[in-house]
């Protein structure tokens, strides 16, 4: 795919969105997409690899999102693969500052090529678990915002998540279509972290019949220290 026909469907999906990026940012989008193609070819980055589908179900999918997000935020971006939603929303957002989250360190090799290609600053990489990041007092509840996408199931991924977030911050998780059995199944680890569910929301991907949903559980009070427990344990044992 070359640059004009990929800038022309990044274009007419955005407009779906109500986003309008310029041509540099088009351009790191694009570039970013041919690092992930070509790295894929190694190593098992993502299983989407065509280029309209790497534009749609992990590009504009990603900035479903940006309308929930301020433009000066710090964000986490926590078991972020290859790089989604962290670094969409950083290309949008300049302004932002982003941590990128992974455990698995090829991945963050190639999130740190993607980051000098695109020449993006105030972003960095993180090789390691959430359940040891949590703990670390760099980390613990420092940020406006803590994200993922398709990482977990909620009551898992919430004590991944709530303990880098600080008061008044918010989570925002990323989901498919199960959203109100999510959100019942998460109402222990909701309140015994120190969040309240303040928006959830349910839609398609622009153009398809791809359905997706937004949770956001703002931060009202300091999350134990019990949290989060070690490696493992989370998903064992849910809250």
């Amino acid at each position: 795919m070359n640059i004009k026909e990929f800038e022309q469907i990044m274009t007419e999906n955005l407009k779906q969105l109500n986003i309008q990026l310029s041509d540099l940012q088009l351009e790191q989008f694009f570039k970013y997409m041919n690092i992930l193609i070509e790295w894929n070819k190694v190593m098992n980055l993502t299983g989407i690899t065509e280029p309209k589908e790497v534009i749609i179900k992990h590009f504009i999918d990603s900035l479903t999102v940006l309308n929930k997000i301020d433009k000066q935020s710090k964000i986490i971006d926590v078991g972020t693969g290859a790089g989604f939603p962290g670094i969409p929303i950083k290309i949008a957002f300049p302004e932002t500052e982003v941590v990128l989250l992974d455990s698995l360190n090829k991945r963050i090799n190639f999130l740190n090529e993607v980051i000098e290609k695109l020449q993006l600053k105030n972003i960095k990489t993180i090789h390691g678990r959430a359940e040891d990041y949590g703990k670390d007092k760099i980390h613990r509840e420092k940020y406006d915002i803590a994200i993922a996408r398709a990482v977990a199931p909620l009551n898992v991924l919430l004590e991944y998540l709530m303990p880098f977030v600080r008061i008044n911050g918010k989570c925002i998780c990323m989901k498919g279509s199960n959203l109100e059995e999510e959100i019942e199944n998460s109402n222990n680890s909701v309140k015994v972290l120190g969040g309240k569910v303040i928006n959830k929301e349910e839609f398609f991907i622009p153009n398809t019949d791809i359905k997706r949903s937004i949770i956001e559980i703002e931060k009202i009070k300091n999350t134990s220290n019990t949290y989060p427990r070690k490696a493992g344990i989370p998903t064992k044992k849910p809250l």
